[in-house]
């Protein structure tokens, strides 16, 4: 049975070590994702002059002369005097969204930063693996992956009652297979977390008609069900957004043990296996 559960092991971490990859790396990016949005995406302020706003046809003029070829698609105002406009351009089939002055007609940049561009590709890889409700669909099938991987790793990691100090720690002669299991022990707790809140997140029906069944909701009640608080708390875990820095610190490093965990593992593979099959 051990041998069962290592292979299933062995092949489901080969089959998803590059999902765990970009999850890992993508998850520690985003963690501090709601504090970079607050600072880095901000719309310029534009002085109130006395002269009238510009019209939405002449802001679309002063469009087309600043993007010669483009064509205006769409027009957004604010009713704030000293908030920008927003103005969509597009040319083979490439929009540009970009700021400009209601006042002057002035172009005023793009409204998006680059950095901000950064995080939003980083959140569709690991929300989609950037291809769209297909890939989110592949994404809750990792999660499902990473939770066997982290229920037969736990099985398969113990060493026996004299051995299982030893496998707390790296060792130098046996760093590969010493740092896999120790990392994957400090931190099987998490990963699970993540790798069953992956799941939900991806198909929250069948979660939702449980709690449905189990506590079907009363219209006269006004506090949340139980069933509601545990899925809240779920996704909190996912997250890590619901204890300060300490935490979202710690998930930024801990995101990066997926990645670890592949490569190590694929390093034993290929000495266990490759190798030892060139050797021979």
């Amino acid at each position: 049975m051990r041998k069962a559960i290592f292979q299933v092991h062995l092949w489901t971490g080969l089959g998803t070590g590059l999902y765990m990859f970009a999850v890992g790396v993508s998850g520690s990016l985003l963690v501090f994702r709601p504090e970079v949005y607050k600072e880095y995406w901000q719309s310029p302020v534009i002085a109130v002059r006395e002269s009238p706003r510009l019209g939405q046809d002449a802001l679309k003029a002063a469009a087309a002369r600043a993007y010669p070829g483009y064509t205006v698609t769409d027009l957004l105002e604010s009713p704030k005097p000293t908030a920008p406009t927003e103005v969509w351009v597009e040319r083979e089939g490439r929009t540009r969204k970009r700021w400009f002055d209601p006042y002057t007609g002035g172009d005023l940049g793009e409204t998006t930063p680059g950095l901000i561009k950064l995080f939003e590709w980083t959140l569709h890889l690991h929300d989609e693996l950037l291809a769209g409700d297909v890939g989110r669909t592949f994404n809750g099938v990792g999660a499902l992956c990473l939770t066997l991987l982290s229920l037969t790793g736990a099985v398969i990691w113990w060493p026996g009652s004299r051995n299982w100090r030893r496998s707390l720690g790296v060792q130098r002669k046996r760093l590969a297979w010493s740092l896999h299991s120790a990392v994957g022990f400090w931190s099987f707790i998490l990963v699970f977390i993540w790798a069953a809140s992956g799941v939900y997140l991806v198909f929250q029906g069948p979660f939702q008609a449980i709690v449905d069944y189990l506590e079907p909701f009363d219209p006269g009640s006004l506090g949340p069900r139980r069933g509601d608080t545990i899925l809240a708390w779920v996704t909190r875990l996912h997250f890590g957004r619901f204890a300060g820095l300490p935490l979202k610190i710690l998930y930024t490093g801990l995101g990066l043990v997926l990645p670890v965990l592949f490569v190590t593992g694929t390093i034993m593979w290929w000495n266990r296996v490759v190798r030892f099959r060139k050797i021979r």
